[in-house]
């Protein structure tokens, strides 16, 4: 019998709206980025359906996105150091939010619970406002917990798809 802990699990989402010269569109480009991520210390876990989705901001291309579970003895400050590589590995430029990219790697969620410095906070800020994000996690992760509501991903889901109730306020009647 082994006493060996498992390693940390980390959600990462995927997402690109733009053509690779070498991948080609960007759902080729996703696959391309699932391949990227395994390596020594990240071992692949489960990935969810890759779905289209509008953009968000300036962009018009639609995207291409997806969520990955990965487990990783690496922190996450190392998670994102290692995130950050592949996406310059293919391409990505920093500058504008929200322009087009051909690939956008993000964590989403850490089995080690909340994280936050000047460079990273998990989990991340707008994971329970993001349908693109919460649909595919849904489909591989839906009883992960939120480490600070305490939801789980399928309740965040739902919560984000749920009709709202109609503002009275802004009735003309």
């Amino acid at each position: 019998m082994s006493n060996a802990t498992p390693l940390p699990l980390y959600a990462i989402s995927l997402g690109s709206n733009r053509r690779h010269v070498r991948f080609g569109d960007p759902r080729q480009v996703l696959m391309a980025a699932l391949a990227a991520l395994e390596s020594d210390d990240i071992e692949a876990v489960d990935a969810s359906p890759i779905i289209a989705s509008a953009p968000l901001g300036p962009s018009r291309r639609r995207y291409a996105n997806a969520v990955a579970l990965v487990a990783s003895p690496l922190s996450p400050p190392e998670m994102l150091e290692r995130l950050q590589a592949i996406e310059a590995a293919f391409g990505r430029r920093t500058g504008q939010r929200w322009s087009a990219r051909t690939l956008d790697l993000d964590i989403l969620l850490w089995s080690g619970g909340a994280w936050s410095d000047a460079a990273l906070n998990i989990p991340h800020p707008a994971l329970t406002t993001r349908d693109f994000v919460l649909g595919p996690l849904r489909a591989i992760a839906p009883d992960w917990r939120h480490p600070l509501n305490s939801h789980t991903v399928r309740q965040m889901a739902a919560r984000l798809v749920r009709a709202k109730p109609v503002d009275r306020a802004a009735s003309p009647h």
